[in-house]
């Protein structure tokens, strides 16, 4: 059996996204160690049996003396660990997670495009720059791996066009991370008023500010109707929606802001209707278990939301950054009612056959230890 070891920029989705494919990886045998950045342990990760290191790498910035030393820690980890697999997922564990492999000679390393982040989705000099040096990183680190896994056609065209990747690189689309349908189970659909729940961080490329218009938007002729958003803010993160922004918004009384939650079920069965307005995604865990929830969705035509949705059948699709396209959607629901029963079970259908957690490891242990 192999020894795998999983690299992210997230503590946390090494449980919300990998948890399930690590299970199946111990049930088969296969060691798994976790490498997570030092400013994001959690106890959970030990409380499920997840073995883990903390690793230095800075997740936010843009230093380069920082990567470059972090790499080096990594391939010294990596020397010390003698994986016979490496996986990597977000953008700096994929390129200096890469990198650091080869450098540790590991035989086999794989890599997950997970979205393509703030840095591609806007125009700024900051974006502009990180797209740039982010570009030629993903040139240098891509041709190490075996194969590279994308979340939707969209990216991976992308990443060809741009020759982010070689046109001999082996490369697969993986439907997302999958959704676990017994953690997740179709739930009834709440009496009351119709409820939008939008479930992000509190990032302008969420789509957090045409969500909040929107309601705005809404509230004028339907009072009653209600809006929730869970997910955490962080203030330091790039793109992140202001204290004061947030406070204003509090004030208004139109949206209920819970914060970052553990568990989001509760959340889902509460809720009508599930938003989500960003303006690029890989493929959003949150649609996937609103999906399997059996509600039915709200979203932009961007890439890798564009792929959960069949409209008219599970939901709705509006053009990003139009909060006045999104406030037409939520009227549809208020004023059709019944479609949120009938989509909503659409939702479900198509999170059975396409989405199921344990067909979509498949996939992911296919590519990590099945092929060559």
């Amino acid at each position: 059996m192999s020894r795998i070891v999983f690299i992210t920029g997230n503590a946390r989705s090494l449980i919300s996204s990998r948890g399930d494919i690590i299970a199946e990886l111990s049930r088969r045998g296969h060691e798994v160690v976790g490498l997570v950045p030092v400013y994001g342990a959690l106890p959970e990760l030990a409380d499920l049996g997840i073995h883990y290191e903390l690793v230095d790498l800075d997740r936010p910035g843009m230093n380069p003396l920082r990567d470059v030393r972090s790499c080096w820690r990594l391939a010294k980890t990596f020397k010390r660990l003698s994986p016979d697999i490496v996986f990597a997922s977000t953008i700096k564990p994929v390129i200096y997670g890469s990198i650091a492999a080869r450098l540790a000679r590991v035989p086999r390393i794989v890599s997950m495009v997970t979205g393509l982040g703030y840095l591609f989705t806007g125009d700024s000099a900051r974006q502009r720059l990180g797209r740039a040096i982010a570009s030629a990183l993903y040139r240098l680190a891509l041709p190490l791996n075996k194969v590279v896994l994308f979340q939707n056609p969209d990216d991976l065209a992308l990443f060809r066009q741009k020759g982010l990747l070689g046109p001999k690189q082996k490369a697969a689309i993986v439907h997302g991370d999958g959704v676990n349908l017994e953690r997740f189970q179709n739930q009834p659909l709440p009496s009351g008023p119709v409820r939008f729940l939008m479930i992000a961080r509190l990032l302008y490329d969420k789509g957090i500010v045409e969500f909040v218009e929107a309601a705005r938007l809404v509230k004028r002729e339907f009072p009653q109707v209600e809006f929730d958003v869970v997910g955490p803010h962080d203030p330091h993160l790039p793109r992140s929606v202001t204290s004061g922004e947030l406070d204003a918004w509090r004030s208004e009384e139109h949206i209920t802001f819970h914060g970052g939650v553990k568990d989001v079920r509760p959340y889902l069965a509460s809720c009508s209707v599930f938003v989500l307005p960003s303006y690029r995604e890989g493929t959003p865990c949150t649609i996937l278990e609103a999906m399997a929830s059996g509600r039915p969705i709200i979203t932009t035509d961007v890439p890798g939301c564009r792929e959960t949705v069949v409209p008219e059948a599970n939901g709705l699709m509006v053009p990003p950054k139009d909060a006045e396209a999104l406030a037409l959607a939520m009227r549809r629901f208020i004023a059709e009612p019944s479609l949120i029963a009938s989509m909503g079970m659409a939702s479900r259908e198509i999170a059975e056959a396409k989405y199921d957690v344990a067909k979509v490891n498949e996939s992911y242990i296919h590519h990590l230890v099945g092929a060559e």
